[in-house]
């Protein structure tokens, strides 16, 4: 079977949206998963409902990369989006036709082609997502190298070609997983600017003509067709192969902070995408981490314990869903700092998600540094919801509980990164951690859930201060502890949900 292309979609007959021909508008640093699934996704969309007529040429962020297939397919693919929406099952296919081409730089072609892009007058954007490790600095990347090592280089070294023809500056949209990446991203092209002496009216260029946004993007890539049989009856039924198949989940949202004039200069608004230009993405990532993140870091564990595997068959338990929805809608929503509609039509997007058929979230998977999570997810919800109503917030606080149960229960053996463990009907599991957390319940295998507590909640290195003085959260998780092992997770979430078992 022939790989995808131009012609062979032609002759597929493929009746879907396909722009063949356009000026290059983005270039993007990295031609993975997830920025095929998403922005490249986006602007696709925008050719279609907007007109938008652009083209992305993708960058080969490292030495190995997709490069040689992407061209190929004449920069073609087929993206699977797959999931549930307003509680209907979806699954769509699109051949994405957005991308141009994409170029290795660690070739003296590519590097040659990667500088000549930045004299174009049609360009606009960059968009990155070089993970959370991009966007760092090395002192060992240097002007003269071809390409320069670091994301921060190859930008830095793009954009002084850009100046020196005499080019506007860009609209540069990073999407990195780390807080206030735009910031970040252009503190380390300012740095690189000086170091290498590229003078003065360069960094006033910088300043004055470039918008270097944060953005939040939203959207779970698990990239890869579930199953090689599943690849060949999907192929069979497209009339063509394709190696660069992706998949992602339906829901997506990208926020992107800038000026209300970016919002009609994006083409995004304009098309109708759920793409949104915001003063800040603070708190919208706040709600993210709270809702999403923090709806899983506060059931999971307890949920693995009660006898579950997967995030789906989750919610479609009474019990779990009752205590999902108490902990959103009655103690973590009414404290963000949004609109309460807004907040609740995102929570009830993550039930959909929850219930995705195509993806199988294993509980253990997202268990992992179960530590770090509830501090940054949990805690301060269960802080400000304290603070506000004057009262603790039951399914926050009995998330505590869960996880010192989930981290104590019936530990057998240290290994070199893990406590291998036995839940309550004899299935064993492994604990992952920081080494300290680890030591610290392994060395308490045999404490009385007192003298675990009392030690575990006091831990200031683990949680930025002592939980026990939070009044009344001790006696309560002790509670709520001694449940668990009496009674079974089970119990306990219906305690919680108000519906006592």
């Amino acid at each position: 079977m022939e790989k995808l292309n131009y012609e062979v979609l032609k002759e597929s007959g493929y009746q879907g949206y396909i722009l063949r021909d356009a000026p290059v508008k983005v270039l993007q640093f990295g031609e993975g998963n997830f920025l095929r699934a998403f922005s490249d996704y986006w602007f696709d969309m925008a050719n279609e409902r907007a007109g938008w007529q652009g083209k992305i040429t993708m960058l080969q962020p490292i030495a190995q990369g997709l490069t040689e297939l992407v061209n190929q397919q004449e920069g073609l693919y087929t993206l699977y989006l797959r999931g549930m929406e307003k509680g209907e099952r979806v699954d769509k296919r699109r051949v994405v036709s957005a991308v141009k081409n994409c170029l290795n730089p660690y070739t003296e072609e590519g590097f040659r082609e990667f500088l000549e892009l930045a004299k174009s007058p049609e360009l606009q954007y960059i968009v990155s997502n070089t993970t959370e490790a991009g966007i760092v600095y090395d002192p060992d990347t240097r002007f003269e190298d071809r390409p320069p090592r670091s994301f921060p280089g190859k930008l830095t070294r793009f954009l002084y070609e850009r100046f020196r023809a005499g080019r506007e500056g860009l609209v540069i949209l990073s999407c990195e997983l780390i807080d206030d990446n735009g910031k970040e991203l252009k503190k380390l092209v300012e740095r690189h600017g000086e170091e290498w002496k590229l003078g003065a009216d360069f960094g006033s260029w910088l300043e004055k003509e470039n918008l270097f946004c944060s953005t939040l993007v939203d959207r779970i890539v698990p990239g890869r067709i579930r199953s090689e049989e599943e690849r060949q009856r999907l192929d069979r039924e497209n009339g063509y192969s394709d190696p660069l198949a992706d998949v992602g989940e339906v829901f997506g949202v990208w926020y992107i902070e800038g000026p209300e004039s970016l919002a009609e200069k994006l083409p995004f608004h304009r098309a109708g995408l759920n793409v949104h230009v915001v003063p800040e993405v603070a708190p919208y990532k706040k709600r993210k981490v709270r809702i999403l993140n923090g709806a899983h870091t506060g059931f999971v564990l307890g949920a693995y314990l009660a006898g579950f595997h997967i995030v789906r068959d989750c919610v479609q338990d009474p019990v779990i869903l009752g205590f999902l929805n108490k902990m959103l809608k009655e103690e973590i929503i009414p404290i963000l700092p949004l609109d309460r509609e807004d907040c609740e039509r995102f929570a009830s997007a993550v039930e959909d998600r929850f219930r995705n058929p195509f993806v199988d979230h294993q509980l253990l998977s997202i268990s992992l540094n179960s530590t770090s999570k509830w501090r940054a997810r949990n805690l301060p919800s269960l802080l400000e919801y304290h603070e506000k109503f004057g009262k603790l917030p039951k399914c926050l606080a009995m998330s505590l509980a869960f996880y010192f149960a989930f981290y104590s229960n019936g530990l057998k053996q240290r290994e070199e990164d893990a406590v291998l463990a036995e839940r309550p009907d004899g299935e064993e599991y492994r604990i992952k951690d920081d080494k300290a957390v680890l030591d610290f319940f392994w060395e308490r295998r045999n404490a009385s859930p007192e003298s675990l507590l009392l030690d575990g909640m006091g831990r200031e290195d683990f949680w930025g201060r002592d939980l026990k003085e939070i009044p009344g959260l001790y006696p309560l998780t002790l509670e709520n502890l001694r449940r668990i092992r009496r009674d079974g997770a089970g119990a306990a979430f219906a305690l919680a949900a108000g519906d006592e078992a």
